[in-house]
């Protein structure tokens, strides 16, 4: 079974928690975007939803899908935020950032009452961190920021090399916000909580890809024997 399979099968799942009424966040990443899909379907044939995007790129989507959407000025208040993740360990600690969408994710999940994450099941690990940590910087004085950045990291025990995020043409990555991002490829962090306050105490981080006590389930589908099965993590009702 295909990744694209297994996506839409997380995807389906979480649509399943969409009632009328609701105002929800709508994540950023090829699994969120197998659910605005559906979400757009649902829509089409009468469904009475309201949305908030965490990126540029989802709200194109959406709106050709026909979703009502919103902005957090409008609605500070969401029932429930379906997006996708790029690390999920078992107590619903995450890593996201991989779109480059941190930030706008991070402030809309945090204006939810509930966070569900829909991925497949290879991005549940033991121990967060194969995946590189997003860290979005502002661009004045960023290589003053990143020096700052990797010895906060030293300093949780963290090692690894910090990196800037390119375009393709080759330039910085510059995010929905004008923002630049750092990625630590750090293999493993063992101390997540003590490794978000580190670095929330430099000066140019505007936000960095920890995401934890934000998720409240995780729908993660894998392939079985030709079938998608999914797994429930945590509190999805």
């Amino acid at each position: 079974m295909s990744g694209p399979d297994l996506r839409r099968a997380a995807a389906a799942r979480a649509l399943d928690l969409v009632e009328p009424g609701m105002k929800l966040g709508l994540g950023t990443g090829s699994t969120a975007a197998a659910f605005v899909a559906l979400l757009g379907a649902r829509v089409r044939d009468g469904l009475d939803v309201v949305g908030v995007p965490t990126s540029e790129a989802t709200r194109i989507q959406a709106e050709a899908e026909g979703i009502p959407l919103a902005t957090l000025d409008e609605i500070p208040q969401l029932d429930l935020t379906i997006d996708g993740a790029d690390e999920v360990d078992g107590q619903l600690r995450l890593i996201k950032g991989g779109g480059a969408a941190l930030l706008r994710e991070k402030i809309v999940a945090f204006a939810s009452t509930r966070m569900v994450v829909i991925a497949d099941a290879a991005k549940r690990v033991a121990t967060l961190g194969a995946f590189p940590l997003p860290i979005e910087v502002n661009p004045f004085g960023r290589t003053a920021t990143r020096v700052a950045v990797e010895a906060a990291i030293a300093r949780t025990g963290c090692t690894g090399e910090v990196r800037l995020r390119l375009a393709p043409d080759g330039a910085p990555l510059v995010t929905d916000g004008g923002h630049h991002i750092l990625d630590a490829h750090l293999g493993a962090i063992h101390d997540p909580e003590a490794l978000s306050a580190a670095l929330w105490a430099v000066p140019g981080v505007v936000e960095h890809g920890l995401f934890l006590g934000l998720a409240t389930a995780a729908i993660l589908a894998e392939d079985r024997a030709g079938q998608a099965h999914v797994t429930v993590l945590g509190r999805i009702g």
